[in-house]
């Protein structure tokens, strides 16, 4: 009898275990692979001797081709940190980005930093909690970023007109998001989380002037695009890519169907292109 409850309680834990692991596994064998992959790139090219912004200008590049895909971030019940080098929407391309460029500047390399990284630049204060820890609203995600000390919001220098976002989408339209509907009790968080976003000062480039403050812009700037879509800040999000010819262009991860890539046409020309993009805000990733 007490081998038979021995192996009984060896059989639970084992089932435990193994029920821990399935949920917990929010990346795949193929994205460490990829992880590492990108990582081995950067250190063939000694980027880690290089500006923090070229180094995100090499690597953003090395994700051209990548195919979009969207709710990539929605996939579990609970909130996890969800890494997928395969698919990509706009922000997890800047943020997976920017999570390596900054181990290849630290010189930290493994997939654990990676993740560090990652978790650090998605959540808020880099804490993973529940659903309302992450940084949904890309104006917050600014906030919060500039607190952490990793980025410059240098839109106000450049020539940036102040603006105030009225944002309440999320809030009012909880029926769009996994994790709202399947948790009420997050969506007065949320809102809380608006008002304060609506609280703030912000600045941007109106369309009509960024050719005018371009030559201001680097190569591995991040961009991020103000909308007209009721109850929204941003509308998308890429980095800034200088080409040749010395006008800057937009590198970023359009839409469902498409693939990362680089606009063919400078950004000031692909922001008044599309009608609902008002203007722009400029980020400057810190030297580590």
């Amino acid at each position: 009898m007490k081998s038979i409850a021995i192996l009984n309680t060896l059989l639970i834990y084992i089932i435990l275990l193994f029920s821990t692991t399935i949920s917990a596994q929010v990346f795949s064998d193929e994205d460490i692979s990829e992880c590492n992959n990108k990582f081995s790139f950067a250190i063939e090219k000694k980027l880690s001797e290089k500006p923090i912004g070229e180094i995100i200008s090499v690597l953003g590049k090395s994700f051209i081709n990548t195919p979009y895909e969207a709710h990539t971030l929605e996939v579990t019940d609970n909130e996890q940190l969800i890494i997928n080098f395969s698919g990509l929407d706009c922000t997890t391309f800047l943020e997976t980005t920017f999570a390596l460029a900054r181990c290849v500047k630290k010189n930290k390399t493994s997939f654990e930093d990676f993740k560090n990284e990652l978790q650090f630049i998605r959540y808020r204060d880099g804490m993973l909690g529940d659903y309302t820890s992450r940084l949904h609203y890309f104006s917050d995600w600014i906030y919060n970023n500039l607190k952490k000390g990793i980025i410059d919001d240098i839109t106000k220098e450049i020539g940036g007109k102040p603006i105030k976002f009225k944002v309440n989408f999320m809030s009012e339209n909880p029926q769009y998001y996994k994790h709202l509907k399947s948790n009420p009790d997050y969506i007065p968080v949320i809102k809380n989380q608006e008002s304060e976003i609506n609280s703030r000062q912000y600045y941007y480039i109106s369309e009509s002037d960024i050719e005018k403050i371009e030559s201001k812009i680097k190569d591995g700037d991040f961009i991020a695009l103000t909308t007209s879509d009721k109850g929204l800040d941003i509308g998308h999000v890429g980095i800034a890519g200088k080409m040749e010819s010395g006008r800057i262009h937009f590198l970023h991860a359009p839409q469902v169907g498409s693939k990362v890539q680089i606009t063919d046409i400078p950004l000031a020309e692909y922001v008044k292109k599309i009608k609902k993009y008002t203007g722009i805000l400029v980020l400057r990733v810190r030297e580590i």
